[in-house]
């Protein structure tokens, strides 16, 4: 199965879902100019949990594992992302930064679980740190510094749900998409609570009655195009193929997402964004792909050598 090429319309599927999560950020955005982030964040995972909750049977997994979930994943994430791009984050930019979850989740589970990093895993990591150096030094008024901070907050956060999600695995075979679903059930009123702390009662009077079209579409779009299609398909893939297969097609996100923020809003980045991003990228590759380079260096360079010792 391993070798097994994807079926050109699995192939397809994949590339369909790496626009929908791409096109995500800029769906954001434009929620966000007639409604307050956290607000939006919350109708986000309301419209994500009805109705389809009613087709869905909830899995048997622990309580506080939906409660973790849906407080990391969603509310952490997703606040933070949601009030990056409120304050100015390039909905661009923000796509290529939020990918540093990989290295966070890389260094929690280290920490909390205890695994060891291989020596690519550790050049990814060093890469993709100088790569957000980069990125956070050219902070002004194309990128507010407060974003790109809020970004990595937001990525903080999805590397702590990834952690949620491993314990969630350890509860044997379930359909993910209702899991995520009936997770969705907990942000609401967290979010609820914060708008109106944050944000306070008259903007959300004011936004959930002058609700217009735009808003509207940005938030079925995020949350039945982004969350419901998206992972949907994306759990059907991971099924059919080795999690090595499928995953690197996430590479391709910000790619999408940079275009979508220069064709929609004329979003362009500096030279030192550029560099960043591709610093950040190739940390990403080295991580995914740097143990299987290494070794086929080995053997290229390595078995002849070896032979002629023998």
């Amino acid at each position: 199965m391993n070798k097994t090429p994807l079926r050109p319309r699995d192939l397809a599927l994949a590339f369909i879902v790496i626009v929908v999560w791409g096109v995500n950020f800029a769906a954001i955005k434009l929620g966000l100019n007639g409604m307050p982030p956290l607000l939006l964040a919350a109708m986000r995972f309301v419209l994500a949990a009805f109705p389809a909750l009613l087709f869905l049977r909830p899995p048997k997994v622990p309580l506080r594992l939906y409660l973790s979930f849906g407080l990391t994943m969603s509310v952490g994430q997703f606040a933070f992302l949601f009030t990056a791009i409120h304050v100015g984050m390039p909905s661009g930019l923000a796509s290529l930064v939020l990918q540093a979850q990989a290295f966070f989740t890389l260094v929690l589970t280290a920490l909390w679980l205890k695994e060891k990093w291989h020596g690519n895993q550790l050049a990814g990591l060093v890469l993709a740190a100088g790569g957000l150096m980069l990125i956070g030094s050219a902070h002004g008024v194309s990128m507010p510094l407060a974003g790109f901070l809020l970004t990595l907050a937001a990525a903080f956060m999805w590397a702590c749900g990834n952690l949620v999600s491993r314990a969630v695995g350890r509860h044997g075979p379930m359909n993910q998409l209702a899991f995520v679903v009936w997770a969705s059930l907990v942000p609401p009123l967290p979010l609820l609570a914060l708008s109106g702390v944050m944000e306070g009662p008259e903007a959300i009077s004011a936004a959930l009655q002058n609700i217009n079209l735009q808003t509207l579409m940005a938030l079925t779009y995020i949350a039945w195009a982004s969350t419901l299609f998206g992972y949907s398909v994306w759990n059907f893939l991971m099924s059919r193929y080795p999690v090595n297969r499928i995953a690197p097609f996430t590479l391709l996100v910000p790619l999408v997402g940079l275009s979508t923020g220069w064709l929609m809003f004329g979003e362009t980045l500096q030279p030192v964004h550029f560099a960043g991003g591709a610093l950040l990228m190739l940390g990403l590759v080295v991580n995914l792909f740097g143990a299987g380079l290494l070794t086929r260096l080995y053997r290229v360079l390595g078995g002849p050598w070896h032979r002629s010792r023998r």
